[in-house]
């Protein structure tokens, strides 16, 4: 399936001055049937790029919200066959990014996994337990296929690791903007700045964990962020089940005008 490449994506938002929003989702929640209106609504709201993460029963990286999403989704039938499906009926028009973790792929068979998410439409996987320097046999398969791989850096990442993430990672940096596991905060840790400042790179640098607010985004991109991930916002919002689609696109033009001032 043609699909946008997450490069092509951050060369519009540059020429525009302007920095991305991305959001997570998690597929198949609270059904697969209603997926497709969560992430309309989204793309109406002023995402860039969305995430849409694929469940997996013991999801390390993850806070509370996300893993009992997860959760949903498996109970409501998710699985690899229709994730795959799925991302085929999607129309977003903006790249799609598949969050997950390395059991599932490597199970299902790393090429068979990166070339079925090619074909569905898939721009970049995420894998956030898949270590760098384990990582070749992963990364040579999302070349081959046209995939980003798309690595995470936290605050106690060594800079030897580092230089690998940046010489074996595209798409964008998925910066963890503190420690910990996924879930909003109520401000905008000092980490953030320090790990935005130290990380030199033609790559767009996407800061992720803790944001919630458009005021919080506008604080990451001025920073210096490229891109403002959001997940368990939204997340929480589909948890609730209280006019979902409207708020989720509120949510969104929230997150990015907040993003838009601070360009």
């Amino acid at each position: 399936m043609e699909r946008q490449k997450i490069s092509e994506r951050f060369s519009e938002l540059r020429e525009r001055k302007e920095g991305a929003l991305i959001c997570y989702i998690m597929a198949g929640d609270p059904s697969t049937e209603k997926t497709g209106g969560i992430v309309k609504a989204l793309v109406d709201g002023g995402a860039d790029i969305i995430e849409l993460g694929f469940p997996f029963s013991d999801p390390v990286a993850d806070g509370p919200t996300i893993q009992v999403a997860g959760q949903r989704a498996l109970a409501a039938g998710m699985d690899t066959e229709r994730y795959f499906e799925l991302i085929k009926t999607l129309d977003a028009g903006i790249p799609l990014v598949c969050m997950t973790y390395y059991n599932p792929v490597f199970k299902y068979g790393v090429e068979k996994f990166v070339a079925q998410a090619a074909d569905a439409g898939i721009s970049g996987l995420i894998v956030p337990d898949i270590p760098v320097e384990e990582a070749a046999d992963l990364k040579n398969n999302c070349e081959k296929h046209g995939l980003d791989l798309i690595f995470l850096i936290a605050p106690t990442t060594t800079e030897i690791r580092v230089q690998k993430i940046l010489e074996r990672g595209s798409g964008f940096l998925y910066l963890v903007s503190r420690l910990g596991v996924t879930g909003t905060r109520a401000d905008v840790s000092s980490s953030t700045r320090e790990l935005l400042s130290r990380i030199e790179t033609e790559i767009p640098k996407a800061v992720g964990f803790g944001i919630s607010t458009g005021k919080q985004a506008a604080e990451v991109r001025e920073a210096g962020a490229d891109a403002v991930i959001v997940g368990s916002a939204f997340v929480r919002i589909i948890e609730e089940g209280k006019d979902v689609n409207e708020r989720l696109e509120a949510l969104a033009r929230e997150l990015k005008s907040g993003i838009r001032r601070a360009s």
